[in-house]
């Protein structure tokens, strides 16, 4: 068999739910990016360019990330950019996405106030002011349906009901978040401890 006909050594195929992991720069301008399309919040595009577009983490390993960052102190997305960027690339990885992620925003801020300092009280810019919250309450519910989709795959009544008693707590009941948490996550982990020992025996 001559060398052409051989058939050609197979490359191994990146999981579907994997790629490579990217390097500083790349986690940069991706967070950079992210932050620049973030009319409204940045968590809906950081989903979308993490999960879907560079498959950089699966949905479950997303929401799992995203989980330990809401109960970090400060703001969410900003945890989400040093936990996902130390994961990958240590801490100058962290440094990075953190970086990218609030240089490009703080500058075009910085502009903006200016320029709403002079112009804030025109009738129009509140207008549109008052479209782009309309907006942005729409992405972050969708964001939300397409994060809970792993769970409702899996249909863990456990995990479900977790997730209902917290939002019955907060949204309806009014119940101080930092009260609900502390019962909630230790609640949480021992339920996934329980669940995994079942599994593995």
């Amino acid at each position: 068999m001559s060398p052409d006909s051989a058939p050609a050594a197979q490359e191994p195929d990146i999981p579907a739910a994997h790629a490579p992991p990217p390097g500083l720069l790349a986690l940069f301008l991706a967070f950079a990016r992210m932050s620049l399309a973030g009319f409204g919040g940045v968590l809906v595009f950081a989903r979308h360019a993490i999960v879907d577009q560079h498959r950089w983490m699966t949905a479950e390993e997303f929401n799992e990330t995203f989980a330990l960052c809401h109960f970090l102190p400060g703001p969410n997305i900003v945890n989400l950019s040093m936990v996902f960027g130390s994961r990958l690339r240590g801490i100058a990885g962290g440094v990075a996405a953190f970086t990218g992620l609030l240089l490009p925003p703080t500058l075009i801020m910085t502009v903006l106030a200016i320029i709403y300092a002079r112009f804030g009280d025109v009738e129009v810019l509140r207008r549109i002011l008052a479209g782009i919250s309309c907006a942005a309450v729409g992405l972050l519910i969708a964001v939300v349906f397409r994060m809970m989709t792993p769970l409702l795959k899996r249909m863990d009544v456990v995990v479900i009901v977790l997730m209902l008693g917290v939002f019955v707590a907060i949204g309806v009941l009014r119940l101080p978040l930092q009260a609900v948490l502390l019962v909630a996550i230790p609640v949480s982990i021992g339920v996934t401890y329980v669940m995994r020992r079942k599994v593995a025996a």
